[in-house]
């Protein structure tokens, strides 16, 4: 009993150093990521918090994972460090005796790993998902920043705006480059402004410019002045909704079950798997030789976990391809690792050595000829 409180405490302790390490450095990249896609005009500045928030919900039952797997490791390495596995072991018990506590701990992250990858992650990418289509369906003019080159919505247009009011409604020195259809449009104005139809439609009327028009590559273009001119603003044909399988909510994917969604469903059932397969693979991969080193089962940990996930992956793509049925990918992925894990403990809590076939019977050599009685060996010096 004084040894699993002990360990519990450890656990909690290690637990929450390790989340909010490996959670303010998902925090950290993902702020960079957004700032520069921000910086890029690729999403709304006002929409970079959000977007970290619900990028940090999908990246939760990860982290968690990641959290159970290395502090198990991290708190029974110590043990056997600081010699308590062996006063462990003294006391008649054995090392699959560590599985009930660990498990009681790691109980409550593996419910919340399946949670959110199963409801809440799903729901988080579509939440993002719709701000990222808010944003690239505002109209055009409305996503140029003043003094550079943009590339509008339906990418088929560049607009450079010296300067745009408060008020979004008013432009300045404006140049815009139209290519449709093998044909050239450029659009020249020293101003304009934004107006509403009676339709609902939305048009930039420039003031006292020119155009210039053409087909592509030919040399003949069309010059043109104008008092007034209209382009037609949008963001391109209104999209409909994402279809894609990461959007889709689990009971969705299960009813129906096509390929992709099946390759979907393999990633998110196996979040929950693999933590509770790491969980039990952490205990007999705490071992710590010292003739080794400390550090060697570390690296080995995390090799594994790092093969563990490709793999997972993997299978993922091979089920969407149709390639792999669901229920092999599932059992073959997790079941591998299981294996590893059962033979860890078998090998951690037997005598057994897995020695070549032709030691045992050297070793019996070795005891005949030390037997009363033998003759000593070739070179061996008489007894007084």
């Amino acid at each position: 009993m004084l040894f699993k409180q002990a360990l519990r405490r450890d656990l909690i302790n290690l637990a929450g150093a390790v989340f909010a390490t490996l959670f303010t450095i998902m925090v950290t990249t993902t702020l960079i990521r957004l700032l520069g896609r921000a910086a890029s005009n690729l999403v709304a500045t006002a929409d970079v918090l959000p977007l970290i928030a619900f990028a940090a919900v999908n990246y939760i039952p990860v982290l968690l994972i990641l959290t159970v797997y290395m502090t198990v490791l991290v708190a029974l390495s110590r043990s056997y460090r600081d010699s308590e596995m062996v006063i462990w072991f003294a006391s008649g018990q054995s090392l699959t005796a560590w599985i009930n506590p660990v498990f009681r701990f790691a109980a409550p992250f593996l419910g919340l790993i399946a949670a959110v990858g199963l409801f809440v992650g799903p729901w988080a990418s579509q939440q993002a998902d719709i701000y990222q289509r808010r944003f690239e369906q505002r109209e055009d003019v409305s996503r140029v920043a003043p003094g550079q080159f943009r590339e509008s919505g339906g990418s088929n247009r560049v607009f450079f705006v010296e300067s745009i009011s408060a008020d979004q409604t008013q432009v300045r020195n404006v140049f815009v480059t139209q290519f449709i259809d093998g044909r050239l449009t450029v659009v020249a104005s020293t101003g304009g402004r934004i107006e509403v139809q009676p339709d609902s439609q939305r048009f930039l009327v420039l003031e006292n410019g020119h155009r210039w028009d053409g087909l592509w590559g030919g040399k003949e273009y069309r010059l043109m002045e104008f008092e007034r001119y209209g382009l037609l603003l949008g963001g391109g044909a209104s999209a409909k909704a994402d279809a894609s399988t990461r959007l889709m909510s689990t009971m969705d994917l299960i009813a129906d079950p096509t390929p992709s969604h099946l390759g979907e469903l393999i990633w998110r059932v196996g979040l929950p798997l693999s933590g509770a397969t790491l969980t039990l693979l952490a205990i007999p991969l705490a071992f710590v030789n010292p003739r080794v080193g400390q550090s060697v089962n570390i690296v080995l940990a995390v090799l594994i976990y790092v093969i563990y996930s490709n793999v997972t992956s993997l299978m993922q793509v091979w089920v969407a391809q149709g390639r792999i049925s669901f229920a092999l990918a599932l059992i073959v992925t997790h079941a591998a690792v299981l294996s590893i894990a059962a033979f860890l403990f078998w090998r951690r809590t037997t005598l057994v050595r897995l020695l070549p076939a032709w030691l045992p019977s050297l070793s019996l050599l070795r005891s005949a000829r030390s037997a009363p009685g033998n003759p000593p060996g070739p070179g061996a010096g008489a007894s007084p």
